[in-house]
């Protein structure tokens, strides 16, 4: 009843011994004598299994070695080109910011609302019923500077649009068709 789990499993056949244990029941079998070699005489001998694992083992280190090596210099020039973006972007931001400073026409007293698509939403900027009529006929123009609308003249505009592209958020044409039935002046 205090047989091993083990020895149950040996009894009944479903387990083998180990190697070890093989091993010292057997006796060993004799090894012929070494025979001395000159160095002439020696041949070059086909790597042993532990020779080829080993070296098996360098290989696949030395590869794991070369893709860390590689994803870190991918990320040193992911990072590089991110902060050459930011750099760009900032300075950007900068020249916009320089071009617009005392260019706004945006009145404390405006008390009309421009409404216009930017965004996949409906803005508005408030301006005075002549700057209305100038906006409308495309003398004006809305450009957006650090999450405000600027009221600033069109020529003001196309150099903030070159500077930045998605700065111009209106610049109506008079010459153009209207998409719609609704005219330009509608205040709503």
């Amino acid at each position: 009843m205090s047989e091993s789990l083990r020895d149950q499993l040996l009894k009944s056949g479903l387990a083998k011994k180990f190697k070890s244990e093989k091993i010292s029941s057997e006796p060993k079998p004799e090894r012929p004598p070494r025979v001395q070699m000159t160095e002439s005489a020696v041949k070059p001998q086909p790597t042993s299994p532990r020779k080829a694992s080993s070296q098996a083992e360098v290989d696949l280190a030395r590869a794991y070695a070369l893709r860390a090596n590689q994803e870190k210099q991918e990320r040193e020039r992911a990072q590089r080109e991110a902060e050459k973006l930011a750099r760009e972007k900032k300075e950007r931001k900068q020249k916009l910011a320089a071009l617009l400073d005392g260019k706004s026409m945006n009145a404390a007293d405006a008390d009309v609302p421009r409404h216009f698509p930017h965004g996949n939403k409906i803005r508005r900027v408030y301006c005075t019923q002549e700057q209305l009529v100038q906006l409308n006929r495309g003398e004006l123009a809305v450009v957006q500077l650090a999450g405000r609308y600027l009221l600033v003249a069109s020529d003001v505009a196309l150099q903030a649009q070159a500077i930045q592209a998605e700065t111009l958020v209106l610049l109506c044409d008079p010459d153009a068709p209207p998409e719609d039935d609704v005219p330009a002046d509608l205040v709503w």
